[in-house]
C-alpha cells in the first residue's frame, strides 16, 4: 500500500530547509514581472542599468513550500493525491538591504522559521533570503501560510460581474512628485494607486517562475480545485497583490531608499478575484524623528470591502 507521508502542520518543524536555488536576472525577466505587476513606470524597460521591482525577491527567490517539504521526506498538501488541499497566503514581510540589478545572479535559501496557531487556525512562517553574487544579502521574506483554516470563519464570495480596466493609474513617471521626510507629517496622504485584476495576469502571474517548476493546480488557475478550498473560487496570489503594494511605495519614494533597509508588511483581508478593482491609498504615521517614515496602505476592492493592510518603514 502506498501510505502518503503528508507534510500537515504536525510534521511542520521550525528550522526543516529547502534547496537553494540560484537565478540570473535579465532584461527580459525584469521588464517581464514589470508588466505582471501592472507597474508601467519606463525604467523597467528602457535603461541598460535595469534595476528589479523590490517585490520581485518573491520571484527570483520563490517559496518552494512544495519543495521544502519534498527536502524533508514529505509531500506537501498541493501534491497529495488524497489530502490535496491549498496552504494559502496570509501575510507577508519583506526586508530589503540593497539593490537588485540586471545581470545579479542570486542565490535563495529557504527554511521554516516558525509556525503558530491563532483563534483556531494553524500558521507557518517560512523565511527567504537572497544574496547576489558578492555573497552580499539582498532581501529577506518572511512568508506566511494558513495551514489549517477554522471553520466557520469565511464564506465563499458570490459571483459578480465586475468590468476590468486597465492601466487606470498613469505611469510612476507622471505621477505626483516623490515625497521625502523634510516634506511629511502624520496624516499625509501618499500618492493612489488603482490596478484591476484579470483572469489572463493571474494566469501570467502563475507561469512566471525563475526557480522552481510551473503549477497547473492551485486555487489561483484550477477553478474545480479552488471550490473545494476555503475561498470557494479561484483568486489571485499574494504575492500579486504585494507587487501592487509595492508599487505604491515606488509611486511615493525614491528606489534607492526602498532598497535602504526598507520594509512592508502586507496582511491579507479578503481575497482578489479576477475583475476586481482595487485602490489603494495611504497614510503617514507620527514621525517620530528624521531617521525613519512609516505609514499604512490600504486596498479595497469595488464592493468596499479590504483586501489588504500594509505597514512599511522607509529608510530616508
Amino acid at each position: 500500500m502506498n501510505i502518503e507521508n503528508v507534510w500537515d502542520y504536525n510534521k511542520v518543524q521550525i528550522g526543516q530547509e529547502g534547496p537553494t536555488t540560484q537565478v540570473e536576472l535579465t532584461r527580459e525577466n525584469i521588464s517581464e514581472y514589470a508588466i505582471l505587476s501592472q507597474n508601467h513606470d519606463p525604467k523597467y524597460s528602457n535603461t541598460s542599468s535595469l534595476l528589479a521591482v523590490p517585490t520581485m525577491a518573491l520571484s527570483f527567490s520563490p517559496l518552494l513550500r512544495w519543495e521544502i517539504a519534498k527536502s524533508n521526506g514529505f509531500i506537501a498538501y498541493e501534491d497529495s493525491q488524497k489530502m490535496k488541499k491549498q496552504t494559502p497566503f496570509a501575510k507577508c514581510e519583506i526586508k530589503w538591504f540593497t539593490s537588485v540589478k540586471n545581470g545579479d545572479v542570486i542565490t535563495g535559501h529557504r527554511k521554516v522559521f516558525d509556525k503558530y496557531e491563532r483563534r483556531g487556525s494553524k500558521f507557518v512562517t517560512f523565511e527567504v533570503e537572497s544574496k547576489n553574487q558578492n555573497n552580499q544579502t539582498v532581501s529577506k521574506y518572511y512568508y506566511t501560510c494558513i495551514f489549517e483554516y477554522a471553520k466557520g470563519q469565511r464564506a465563499p464570495r458570490e459571483e459578480l460581474n465586475a468590468i476590468p480596466f486597465s492601466k487606470p493609474s498613469p505611469s510612476i513617471s507622471q505621477a505626483p512628485a516623490l515625497l521625502t521626510i523634510d516634506t511629511l507629517a502624520e496624516g499625509d496622504n501618499l500618492n493612489p494607486l488603482s490596478v484591476s485584476e484579470s483572469n489572463e495576469l493571474i494566469l501570467r502571474h502563475n507561469d512566471f517562475r525563475l526557480a522552481g517548476g510551473k503549477r497547473d493546480s492551485n486555487i489561483h488557475v484550477d477553478e474545480e480545485f479552488a471550490k473545494n478550498n476555503i475561498f470557494g473560487t479561484a483568486v489571485n496570489s499574494g504575492p500579486a497583490t504585494l507587487s501592487y503594494v509595492g508599487q505604491m511605495l515606488e509611486r511615493n519614494f525614491d528606489i534607492s531608499k526602498i532598497y535602504n533597509n526598507s520594509s512592508l508588511l502586507m496582511r491579507a483581508i479578503t481575497p482578489v478575484h479576477a475583475g476586481d478593482r482595487v485602490s489603494f491609498t495611504g497614510v503617514i504615521s507620527p514621525i517620530i524623528d528624521k531617521q525613519l517614515i512609516t505609514g499604512r496602505i490600504t486596498g479595497t476592492n469595488q464592493n468596499n470591502n479590504v483586501v489588504c493592510i500594509a505597514d512599511f518603514e522607509i529608510n530616508p
